[in-house]
């Protein structure tokens, strides 16, 4: 039966919401700056980064920051997403126009959360507790987005959206009728239940830091598994919430 699920996952379509997800994650490796000059800019300042035309996230615009998040949300939140685009898929047979319409309405779930998680970092950084690469400069409000995405892995809502997330076959027929982009709309609300307290920590470990998304990819990946995922969320709130205490004190 998986042998068969993942020879279904090779087709055309599928094929093409792979290079979609690869596309994502080398545009966003060829946006994040390198280490070097990263070090750079904090000897030497920002007239340093200016001075090799390097175009940094706060003085390329609101524009730019938006297509930064949407390109971290497609690449994090899709890989999330495949065993349900594949459940939806196997209960119509109806090919890659309505697998697209459902990617499509996810998707824009996500880009309406990168509008507002672009608008959060403009207004951190103009408040000087961001860095220009979206690090965080304060402890204290790290220390509470920690808090906050610990606590979150205890909360209800949590346990309801994951528990959708779990079950995509229930979740889907109890929406059929819907169609395929409704469908995806609802997924992606759900998915954004699940998630956004953890996407939230890109301010902590760093918007454009890929070793950060990596890791937080597998885990809300690992997460959403129904044998896995139920292990896995509460440590991790345990994890989270030390980790708030610990940078907090350190911070002091």
């Amino acid at each position: 039966m998986i042998a068969a699920r993942v020879r279904r996952m090779g087709g055309g379509h599928w094929l093409l919401l792979y290079a979609l997800i690869l596309g994502a994650w080398g545009l966003l490796y060829a946006m994040a700056l390198p280490a070097a000059l990263r070090e750079g800019a904090q000897i030497y300042g920002a007239d340093f980064l200016q001075s090799l035309c390097i175009v940094t996230p706060d003085a390329a615009g609101f524009g730019r920051i938006i297509l930064m998040w949407a390109l971290m949300s497609a690449a994090m939140m899709a890989p999330t997403a495949l065993p349900a685009f594949a459940t939806y898929e196997d209960l119509g047979h109806t090919g890659e126009t309505r697998l697209g319409a459902l990617v499509a309405g996810y998707l824009g779930v996500w880009l309406g959360f990168s509008m507002i998680a672009a608008g959060a970092q403009m207004a951190l950084f103009q408040a000087g507790l961001l860095t220009a690469f979206g690090d965080s400069r304060s402890g204290i409000m790290s220390a509470v987005l920690l808090a906050v995405a610990g606590a979150y892995q205890f909360s209800p809502a949590k346990e309801a959206c994951l528990s959708k997330c779990r079950r995509p076959l229930v979740f889907f027929m109890a929406h059929w009728d819907e169609g395929a982009a409704r469908n995806g709309v609802r997924l992606g609300l759900v998915c954004l239940g699940c998630c956004w307290a953890l996407m939230a920590l890109a301010f902590v470990g760093g918007v454009m830091n890929l070793a950060f998304m990596g890791l937080a990819t597998v885990i809300m990946v690992l997460e959403k598994l129904p044998d896995l995922g139920r292990w896995l969320t509460r440590p991790l709130g345990f994890v989270l919430l030390a980790a708030s205490v610990w940078v907090l004190f350190t911070s002091i």
